[in-house]
């Protein structure tokens, strides 16, 4: 019996590496002579730099870089088992998790730091980047991203802009003449799975500023500067990211890298489970154990458990998915190649009791799980 276990992370609780090796000592417990293949997944968001390194054997480094509002921070990010790709999160140096509730403002905060993470994965040699966009403080179109990366923005007297949001409509021109010469060489891939455009009623400001602390006149001017940005950008680069799906993505960001540095927009988990090879390691399954901390109807929209069965589907594989919490709507998995859904919790018990025994509650359910199944398979 072959069986591929498949998990995202368990936040708060465990990683993707440790909630894959503590559902695997289950499958053994229950099954000792079962080939077990354990493969850690993400769906681009907090977590997927940390899971591709694990998965290819990588390295995670630390850089200096600038935090959203410009103070020094030492940031995360990762390299690959292949040595050339570089991944990184957003949020580790421009996230929202970063800064107070009481300093936010996405007039202010920059994603300079993001660009100072790419920088310090060409300065390692990295030419191919897994870029992950979730969680920013930010709705600067990826201005600040440019700036570290040696693009001029500059004003009407030739004048650089300051960093934030709200710089933008002075915007006058973009000089790329001191741009990072290696950029050019580059590959870039962005984990994006929302389609929100670059500006308008679905557009970064509106949508994602108020979460970000834009009051609802900040979200009208917001917008205005990313309209105007994305004028700019037109002019400069012959692009109209303003209406194109998912240039909205972490204020802007992945407007900004699809248009001066050919960034490919990607479903998040199809980035990992390609990068991964998740194909290859079902070759043959019997079974394959998904599993997250909170599964319910958003789970369904390119989760990571939705996209490891549809995979398995193709390949005829049942797919049993592991949750720390059971929400509502999880029927739209079924038609989706997830044969059940099971909460792992025993018993009544808090949150922080849960999180604080996910290894054995993961371990214990996966052993009743092969249980069941190694019964239907026998009968």
């Amino acid at each position: 019996m072959k069986v591929v276990i498949a998990p995202d992370s368990f936040k708060g609780s465990l990683t993707a590496k440790q909630a894959g090796e503590a559902i695997r000592a289950g499958v053994q417990r229950a099954c000792p002579q079962a080939e077990v293949i354990v493969s850690p997944m993400a769906d681009g968001g907090e977590g997927t730099m940390q899971c591709l390194v694990d998965a290819t054997n990588g390295t995670v480094l630390t850089a200096q870089a600038m935090d959203p509002l410009g103070r020094t921070i030492a940031a995360q990010f990762g390299i690959l088992g292949d040595g050339v790709t570089c991944v990184i999160e957003l949020a580790s140096a421009s996230g929202l998790y970063l800064i107070a509730k009481d300093e936010r403002n996405p007039l202010l905060t920059t994603t300079y730091g993001f660009g100072q993470l790419i920088l310090a994965g060409l300065d390692h040699g990295c030419r191919r980047f897994i870029l992950g966009l979730g969680g920013s403080a930010t709705n600067d179109g990826g201005a600040g991203m440019l700036q570290a990366l040696g693009y001029r923005l500059l004003d009407a007297n030739n004048q650089p802009l300051a960093f934030g949001g709200g710089e933008l409509s002075r915007l006058s021109h973009i000089d790329d003449s001191d741009k990072d010469k290696r950029l050019d060489a580059c590959q870039f891939v962005i984990a994006c799975d929302v389609d929100n455009p670059f500006v308008g009623p679905n557009g970064a400001s509106r949508v994602f500023g108020p979460q970000k602390g834009a009051t609802p006149q900040m979200v009208l001017a917001l917008d205005e500067h990313l309209r105007h940005f994305a004028d700019v950008i037109k002019q400069t680069t012959g692009t109209a990211i303003h209406d194109l799906p998912g240039t909205g993505a972490a204020g802007g960001v992945a407007g900004a890298l699809l248009a001066f540095l050919g960034g490919k927009l990607q479903s998040g988990i199809q980035i990992v489970m390609e990068t991964t090879r998740l194909a290859l390691a079902m070759d043959g399954a019997d079974l394959v154990i998904s599993g997250e901390g909170q599964v319910d109807f958003q789970t369904a929209q390119g989760k990571t458990p939705c996209g490891v069965a549809q995979l398995a589907q193709q390949c005829g594989i049942p797919v049993i998915v592991l949750a720390g919490s059971v929400g509502e709507g999880i029927e739209a998995l079924y038609e989706k190649g997830v044969t059940a859904v099971i909460g792992i919790t025993n018993k009544p018990m808090t949150l922080d009791e849960a999180m604080q025994n996910g290894a054995s509650l993961l371990e214990q359910a996966a052993e009743q799980v092969m249980r069941v199944y190694a019964l239907g398979k026998n009968g």
